[in-house]
């Protein structure tokens, strides 16, 4: 049999399932921060402010509260096949991010494409731990730390593409995240569901995934969740922002700015997998609390880092967004082992869409004060993560992942 027929019947893929979900998932959630990857030549071009960029990045946001939430309401995620969603879903968006070049002479329009971008997001990255937890439920923390590398990965893609190509136009950005997102669906198409969970759940009385909320480990992973939510897109919307503020008197071109800036989210990718080897040892609780407080003391220092050189605060800006996406993994594994097997899908695009409502409001209030506060923005971001650490106190007592549990 050859590679190509291999392929397409899933044998090859089903050999290394995990490794083709993450893949997948570092390519369809490319399409998540494009805009803001050609941020400096959209606001020339199509003459936007911050405020308005940051609209653009709300408008994803927004697009996936509604579909995570569109998923939980009708417990869609546990009613269908996830790789089916999740292909549907890449080549949707694929189109919608395409289509995205052509609409400079109408932001309105802009703002619509990139709500149905995230609208298509929401069948990635929520089917993506569902698949993940069907092909490998015994390692629930390690494979959904992968999982968000990938995410990191992918939301860092625009950067990097920008930064490879920037004497092309913009538009090649755009043109080549729709192009692995096209790849993503195929392969994911191809691969199918594991066997640890059921294809096709019938349909419950009540509102699938709200019932989880009541047990009170769910509703404690949840909680630090929306916590986590709030500093976390904020912050990758303002790192491009915060290095044009420390290379303010620099030589340093966009290119450069633009390497950079997909290091600092790059590299919390390696944040996740050094988060899941720990999480085997610690558990998911105690290596989220550890990684929020790191990224919370990132938020508390900045204002005077800032001002410190651009040596020192390129070491923080590191080192934050190291610790800022490290978490996210462990409140979705504490989240999935507390809630009942048939409701995974369902309760995990409900925290989803709660946890991203909070990303809109932290991203427009950020990208709208940015002007008046500078540094000081970063404190915006500080309750998000105080309120994380607060809520994992109980779960690092009676941690269900720890592996003495």
């Amino acid at each position: 049999m050859s590679c190509l027929s291999r392929l397409r019947s899933g044998d090859g893929l089903k050999q290394h399932p995990l490794f083709v979900i993450v893949f997948c998932q570092l390519l369809g959630t490319s399409l998540w921060f494009t805009p803001n990857g050609v941020a400096h030549a959209l606001q020339q071009e199509w003459q936007l402010s911050l405020g308005m960029l940051g609209s653009l990045t709300a408008s994803v946001q927004l697009g996936f509260i509604c579909g995570t939430l569109a998923i939980a309401l009708s417990g869609f995620a546990d009613r269908f096949r996830a790789s089916r969603i999740f292909a549907c879903s890449a080549l949707v968006g694929a189109l919608c991010n395409l289509l995205f070049i052509f609409a400079g002479d109408s932001f309105a329009l802009a703002l619509f494409l990139r709500f149905l971008t995230g609208l298509a997001l929401a069948g990635i990255y929520p089917l993506g731990m569902k698949l993940v937890v069907s092909w490998t439920p015994h390692k629930t923390g390690q494979a959904l730390s992968w999982l968000v590398a990938m995410l990191t990965l992918g939301t860092a893609s625009p950067h990097l593409l920008q930064g490879l190509g920037h004497a092309l136009p913009w538009s090649w950005v755009l043109l080549s995240a729709s192009m692995l997102a096209v790849i993503a669906a195929w392969l994911i198409a191809c691969l199918g569901e594991g066997e640890h969970l059921p294809k096709a759940a019938l349909r419950r009385s009540g509102l699938p995934g709200f019932k989880t909320f009541k047990l009170k480990p769910f509703r404690a992973a949840a909680l630090a969740y929306f916590g986590h939510c709030w500093e976390l897109y904020a912050f990758w919307t303002l790192t491009p922002i915060f290095l044009g503020q420390l290379f303010l008197n620099s030589d340093l071109v966009s290119s450069g700015l633009s390497w950079l800036a997909f290091l600092i989210i790059a590299i919390g990718a390696l944040g996740c997998v050094l988060g899941g080897r720990l999480s085997r040892e610690f558990g998911s609780a105690r290596v989220a609390w550890w990684m929020l407080a790191l990224s919370a003391s990132c938020c508390l220092i900045w204002p005077w880092v800032s001002d410190a050189g651009w040596l020192l605060g390129l070491l923080v800006l590191l080192i934050w967004g190291f610790s800022v996406i490290a978490d996210s993994p462990h409140y979705s594994a504490l989240a999935a082992i507390t809630c009942p097997r048939e409701e995974v899908g369902s309760a995990l695009a409900l925290m989803n869409s709660i946890g991203f409502l909070m990303t809109v409001f932290s991203i427009s209030l950020s990208t709208q004060l940015y002007p008046s506060l500078q540094s000081y923005i970063s404190w915006l971001l500080l309750p998000g993560a105080l309120l994380g650490l607060l809520t994992l106190k109980p779960l690092l007592q009676k941690d269900p992942t720890h592996p003495q549990a």
